[in-house]
């Protein structure tokens, strides 16, 4: 019996050792990395395009919504950058949070030693596409190019969607390219209520904005907002 309750002991405070050395460890990395977020993973779930986790930061749980990662509970993530939504309803959970995060760099690696916050890279990386204009519309270089004289009005762009985002702000947020335009200018940002798939050739109808900022260094220099969208 003593033997058994001697090893039972020795379970015990090898787990409480492990737990109080994950704990320092975690301390360390936010002391080291004064600017990320670094959280753990206590509960997390699938649905749609998004993994949605419940992390734990210091003494506070929330809710996080990132694009659908493999993930498991007690994992250590890293971001620097996310938006705030208030009263977020999720129809694919059937679930309205009070408040949650969109992530845009999760990662499971911390960014840099120096902790420093960049602003988001809101344009999606440049893809090796080719698609053939709109007789009636405009190529995204024509979109860049003529944007000061095309704010306000309505037109037509054709692409390949590179990047798609649902239900942020009450809209869908989709990335085209048509292979035109110089970098950082090849990549236009669309939000509608329609919803497409990575991959997919549309043609948008929209009106186009400049310069709009949603806060948290997601600034968009060209929008095409409120689009219909068309699946070739």
């Amino acid at each position: 019996m003593n033997k058994v309750l001697l090893m039972f002991f020795a379970a015990a405070l090898f787990l409480f050792t492990a737990c109080d050395n994950k704990e320092n460890d975690i301390q360390q990395l936010r002391s080291d990395l004064p600017n990320t977020h670094v959280v753990e993973v206590t509960e997390h779930t699938n649905a749609s395009n998004y993994t949605y986790m419940k992390v734990k930061e210091k003494d506070n749980e929330y809710w996080i919504a990132v694009p659908q990662m493999e993930v498991e509970d007690g994992t250590i993530l890293y971001f620097t950058r996310s938006m705030e939504m208030k009263n977020f309803q999720s129809k694919a959970l059937d679930r309205t949070f009070d408040s949650i995060l969109f992530v845009e760099d999760i990662s499971q690696i911390p960014h840099s030693s120096d902790g420093k916050i960049s602003h988001p890279n809101v344009e999606a990386t440049r893809e090796d596409v080719k698609v053939e204009p709109l007789k009636d519309g405009y190529t995204i270089a024509k979109v860049f190019d003529e944007k000061e004289s095309l704010e306000g009005k309505k037109i037509k762009v054709k692409g390949k969607v590179v990047k798609y985002n649902e239900g942020i702000l009450d809209r869908n947020w989709i990335h085209i390219q048509d292979g035109t335009g110089d970098q950082g200018k090849h990549d236009l940002v669309i939000t509608t209520t329609s919803s497409v798939q990575i991959g997919q050739t549309v043609i948008a109808e929209g009106t186009i904005a400049l310069d709009k900022d949603f806060g948290s260094g997601y600034v968009y220099s060209v929008l095409l907002e409120n689009s219909e969208i068309k699946v070739e």
